[in-house]
Parts: C-alpha cells; structure tokens; sequence
C-alpha cells in the first residue's frame, strides 16, 4: 500500500509517499481501506521535532491520527465489525495517512449515513479537542465565552458546540471568515495588535469585561489576556500546556475527549446538520506535501483532508 513516510525530522520536504505492507492484525484489530484522514498541527510540529520530548519520532515515521473508510479485514476475535463496515475512529500508531490502516476494534465507530467521507475523516482530533475544552469550562445559556483561533479545525467545531449550549461567542479570527461566523452566530474580533483592548470592548456591559469562559487554541499572550479580562482560571482552557502550568489554567484537548461515545455522538451531530465540519480543501495522499503547505501557511477555514481513495468524488 501507499503511505506517508518521513525518515528525518525537518520541513515539508521531507514527507514522501512509499510502498509500504500494512502491520499484521492482531486478534482484535479491524483493517481500514482510508477513504479520507484529516491533517492537523500537532502532526506538522511532530514532524519538525519542535515536540521531540512529549511526542518523539521513531525513523522512518508514518504520521495519521484520522481516518474514515470501509473495513477490509478483521482479527480472529472482531466480533462488532465485519467487511464492508463504513466506520470512521482514530489510530495511535501516526498510521492514518494511508491507503490502508490497521487498528484496534475499540478505536472505531459505525459512520452515519449522512455524514460525508471527507468530515468523516477529519472529525476526530479536532472533535475530540474541541468536545474537552468545551466541557472543561463548563459554558451556561446566555454566557459571553471567548474563543481564540476561533476558525481552525478545532476551533470551528468549538464555536458550534458552544452555541448548541447557546453560550454567546466571541471569536478572535481573521476578518476573511467573517461570514462563516456570523453564519453560526458567532461575533468576530479581528486578531492582531490591541487584542486586549479591543476583547474587552467586545466583552464590555455596563462598563465592565462580562467574558465569563475563554476557550485559547492558539496559544501565545491568549491565556494571559483572558485572566486580564477577569475570567477566573477554571473556565479558562489553552492547549497551551506550559501556559497552563504556569497561570493555573485549565488545558484540556483531545486525551481528555478521547472517547467512542463522544466521537459517535459528533458524527450523529454532523450527520444531522447540527453542526458541520468545515473543509477547506482535500488533497490526494500523493499530494501531502501540498496540504500540509496549506494547512501551515493560508491559515484555512476548518480543516485539510487527504482522500487516499482512487475515487474521491464518491
């Protein structure tokens, strides 16, 4: 089968596409034919070494945690799934970016009928991520909730989870998605400098800051800037993990949201139209290098997926 490989750490010019054999299924593993698989940041920084000492590469490294696609096979103890199964889940072995993936069975949900392969696909980390930060601040009807890096992958699916609480939603992007926010309810603070000031005027009633919750996936002065706004450090959750050491923040993401049951529940969410998974482009597995050139350079819309399969349109 084809699959990404990098046998180095470095830019994007180290990621290739080889001939690879899928690992042997164990007895309780499920082979995938990938029909689409996400790509996400924290695959560019392991990629890079920038997080060599939580997340080491081993060479040469596959890279992937997204997948959707169609059973093929199954280990001689698979009893919830059979060939032809659509399923969408996750692997912890960098495998999804892939033609074919082999994975446990309890890393699997059933896709629903109306969800598309490409959100399918791209529905885990972010979802994942998304689901756990929502839940660590706890956001109540009628309440102001902050959200930086309001229009990436996470982020987009963050802003509807917290309007389905109908929480009101700050969200601090680029002024180019600006309809798509206003489409979910959400209103927009441009980023850039003055950020503070202009958070507080967004947040402002009866002359005073009324964020009560501040959702940070972009890291940066983000964490420090909430506090500043008056938001106690409980509801405040960054995926900054060293930010929330040092300023007794949460920071809550896709370990803590891992989970079947949340991942089900997206993808039944998504099917229904209740919330939807922006995608801003697909890619073949032949054009990785592409996509991650997209993803890490014009800042998109939701999320970069790559379609490994022969006939994407389906």
């Amino acid at each position: 089968m084809k699959a990404v490989r990098f046998h180095r750490y470095g830019g994007i010019d180290v990621l290739g596409v080889e001939d690879v054999a899928p690992r042997p299924l164990g007895p309780h593993d499920v082979l995938v034919r990938v029909r689409a698989a996400g790509i996400n940041p924290g695959e560019a920084k392991i990629r890079t070494g920038a997080l060599h000492d939580m997340f080491p590469a081993s060479f040469p490294s596959g890279q992937g945690s997204d997948l959707a696609g169609t059973v093929t096979e199954t280990g001689a103890e698979v009893t919830g799934w059979a060939p032809g199964d659509p399923v969408l889940g996750w692997s912890w072995e960098r495998s999804s970016h892939a033609e074919y993936v082999a994975v446990p069975e309890d890393q699997l949900v059933r896709k629903p009928d109306g969800l598309p392969w490409a959100a399918a696909g791209a529905l885990y980390v972010a979802g994942s991520t998304a689901w756990a930060a929502v839940t660590a601040v706890d956001p109540r009807a009628g309440e102001t909730v902050v959200v930086s890096g309001a229009t990436g992958g996470v982020g987009s699916l963050a802003v509807q989870l917290l309007r389905l609480r109908r929480a009101n939603v700050v969200a601090v992007a680029s002024a180019r998605h600006q309809d798509w926010l206003e489409s979910q309810g959400a209103a927009l603070v441009v980023y850039g400098s003055g950020m503070e000031e202009r958070l507080r005027r967004a947040t402002e009633d009866d002359g005073g800051s009324t964020a009560h919750a501040f959702l940070d996936f972009h890291g940066g002065d983000y964490p420090k800037i909430a506090l500043s706004l008056g938001v106690p450090p409980h509801r405040v959750n960054t995926l900054d993990h060293g930010a929330a050491a040092a300023l007794g923040t949460r920071s809550q993401g896709s370990a803590e949201g891992t989970d079947r049951a949340v991942l089900a529940e997206l993808a039944e969410l998504t099917a229904a139209g209740r919330i939807e998974v922006p995608i801003s482009r697909t890619y073949p597995l032949t054009e990785v290098r592409a996509a991650f050139t997209h993803l890490e350079h014009d800042h998109p819309l939701g999320k970069t997926v790559l379609l490994p399969d022969a006939d994407p349109a389906e």
